[in-house]
């Protein structure tokens, strides 16, 4: 389904809008609105599960996985949600997760769960490409998807092609070194240098996330990815200004991905 998204939107000359929301933040129901008005509005979604030590992620998103796990979110609450999600909606709902949940409920349990819930594939930040076998033999029984990050230093240490072999359909490319949140500017012209190695060594798509709120960077890096990723920007619209200013942004920053 995701490759099929990647087509699709290459013959609408549009790359791909990956929203990102953490599940149960600042309270189940609101949250299940943000994920449907986001969805109204992206090509894919990335559901967060609410953990205790986010260690990839800025203040905005550690704050609203602290929130969530305040409301004792539970991975059952989160598979009921992603499962009344995907019966409204036809899009592709990827799982943001560290590794710890999985293990703690069972890797098998968790992704058969999950898949019965309607997710298609996993972002595990957490879990590097060499150590991934296992978890990616199950996804693949189960016909998921699993995506991985690459980060600046990966280019260093020629991870690129075992990131490329490990993913599924594409890849999540960090556009700075350290973790999520908005930046004023992105270092546009060294991220197209990374795009540029990349492309060299693997053929799969390529999405950039971490950092990217505001039309101007989707702009400037529209012409050289598949995909963007946006998730602090989208959880601060939705703390200051609620679920109207949240349709607002996401449908100002869709229509920025049109080439």
């Amino acid at each position: 389904m995701i490759s099929q998204v990647f087509e699709l939107l290459k013959e609408k000359n549009k790359i791909a809008l990956l929203s990102y929301m953490v599940a149960g933040y600042p309270d189940l129901e609101t949250s299940k609105m943000a994920f449907e008005i986001l969805l109204e509005h992206s090509d894919m979604l990335e559901i967060g599960f609410p953990f205790s030590d986010p260690v990839a992620d800025g203040p905005i998103i550690q704050q609203a996985h602290t929130e969530a796990l305040k409301n004792h979110i539970t991975h059952k609450d989160i598979f009921n949600l992603s499962k009344s999600l995907k019966q409204k909606y036809n899009k592709p709902l990827l799982l943001m997760t560290y590794f710890n949940p999985i293990y703690k409920i069972g890797i098998n349990d968790f992704i058969k769960q999950a898949k019965e819930s309607g997710i298609c594939g996993f972002i595990i930040p957490d879990l590097p490409a060499e150590e991934s076998d296992g978890v990616k033999n199950i996804m693949e029984e189960n016909g998921l998807s699993l995506v991985m990050l690459l980060a600046p230093t990966s280019f260093k240490s020629d991870r690129v092609n075992s990131v490329c072999k490990t993913s599924t359909d594409f890849v999540y490319m960090v556009s700075v070194a350290g973790i999520t949140g908005e930046r004023n500017a992105l270092p546009i012209e060294l991220i197209k240098e990374y795009i540029n190695s990349y492309r060299q060594a693997c053929k799969k798509p390529i999405v950039v996330g971490f950092g990217i709120s505001k039309k101007e960077h989707i702009n400037a890096l529209k012409g050289s990815v598949e995909g963007v990723v946006i998730g602090s920007h989208f959880i601060r619209m939705l703390k200051e200004g609620g679920i109207e200013l949240l349709r607002k942004e996401v449908s100002l920053l869709d229509e920025a991905t049109y080439l």
